[in-house]
């Protein structure tokens, strides 16, 4: 399938993927990739429908063992690696994902991530003038990626000291998620895990004892008719809130900017009337997806565009494709900030629907409002160049003037 250029790993399908999604949604909606040996899904349609479909699932070890999936058993050196994550509630399945869904949501509680609003604010306030009095700079840097490590490590409870932690060990685990990562990539990843995992045992110890105004605490304390998080799953817990509320966030205001001054009548259209941030937070999330593909393992055999696929295989969801399919969206690829309705998948679908949905979108909101008020004559200095990953999707730098 490489005349139709699905090629993952070159910088000009990271840069520019949506010309070849048109023509897998039109030629190939299903097929098998064999360099990644993934059966690469675009239509939105099957995506929204895989996402929902309990045949897959994020694991199968709750199902079959490595060998009978066709797989080669993990690499020693990566157990604590798999510990860590295997803890939350990502990469599980029912009846474990259920139960941990259910007491992190006791904690994680919609009124608590809006009561983080005024912080978010005062914070996105002072990185957009700090930005704008500087007369401008890297918009990556400066604003995107300190606001939500350091929403995050407030919600959490992370000392001010300790936070310059923070930042390198999510970049370092989330490594792991691209495509085939190399030993050097995944040795670094194994070495971010054990770093932020003591680090958040000795913090869950001291807050168990001392309880405080912070998520760690009320995770350490939550109780459903007699369960409660254990020590891993709190820790597995608090390191998933930061990789999948950090890594995607910053990419999301990279690309949403990118998408602006590719789009400078919208812009304009934003600088005119503020009560289109809502909705434009929306459609640059649609139209520029920062997590653009999510992997699935097939559980039981399936068929996709009347494709069959068995069990045991990867399927490749992709979910920027779905997101720029002209069977939902109209004129897909046109950027309109007052798109309405807009029932993007960037979140996901299903029992696996991002819990941190409702903190990521005050996040871009609050982010935009502040650079819109404060730089209001926010301008490119230079074409940005991507980072080489695909999983996560973003840019190396967005250099701007004010």
């Amino acid at each position: 399938m490489s005349d139709l250029g699905y090629e993952p790993w070159a910088p000009g399908f990271v840069a520019d993927p949506y010309p070849v999604f048109a023509r897998l949604r039109e030629e190939r909606p299903a097929f098998f990739h064999e360099p990644t040996g993934q059966w690469v899904i675009g239509r939105y349609a099957d995506v929204d429908a895989l996402l929902r479909d309990r045949r897959l699932g994020r694991s199968y070890l709750h199902v079959a063992g490595h060998e009978e999936f066709g797989q080669q058993p993990e690499a020693e050196f990566l157990k604590p690696f798999w510990d860590l994550i295997r803890a939350g509630m990502l990469d599980v399945e029912p009846p474990t994902h259920t139960r941990l869904r259910r007491l992190v949501s006791k904690a994680f509680t919609a009124r608590m991530v809006e009561g983080l609003r005024p912080t978010i604010r005062r914070l996105a306030g002072e990185l957009a003038g700090t930005l704008a009095a500087k007369g401008g700079g890297d918009l990556l840097a400066e604003v995107a990626e300190p606001l939500p490590v350091n929403v995050i490590a407030e919600m959490l409870g992370v000392p001010v000291a300790d936070r310059p932690l923070l930042r390198p060990w999510s970049a370092d685990i989330c490594g792991m998620y691209e495509l085939n990562p190399p030993e050097e990539v995944q040795r670094t990843a194994v070495r971010a895990a054990v770093e932020f995992s003591d680090y958040l045992r000795d913090l869950a110890r001291s807050r168990r004892r001392e309880p405080r105004d912070d998520l760690i605490s009320a995770l350490a304390q939550v109780v459903d008719e007699g369960d409660r998080l254990t020590e891993d799953e709190l820790i597995g817990t608090c390191v998933l809130l930061l990789n999948a509320g950090h890594e995607a966030t910053v990419n999301a205001t990279g690309n949403g900017w990118w998408a602006l001054f590719r789009n400078p009548g919208e812009l304009e259209r934003l600088r005119g009337d503020a009560s289109l941030v809502p909705t434009a937070v929306e459609e640059l999330l649609r139209y520029d997806t920062p997590a653009p593909m999510f992997e699935r393992w097939v559980l039981e055999d399936i068929t996709v565009a009347d494709v069959d696929i068995p069990r045991g295989a990867e399927v490749a969801l992709q979910f920027a494709s779905a997101n720029r399919d002209p069977a939902v969206f109209a004129d897909p690829d046109r950027l309109d900030l007052a798109r309405d309705p807009n029932p993007h998948i960037t979140f996901g679908l299903g029992i696996h629907y991002c819990l941190g949905a409702p903190l990521a979108r005050i996040e871009l909101a609050e982010s935009l409002s502040a650079l819109l008020r404060l730089a209001p004559g926010l301008r490119l200095v230079s074409e940005p160049e991507w980072k080489p990953g695909f999983v996560l999707r973003g840019l190396q730098a967005l250099h701007v003037e004010c």
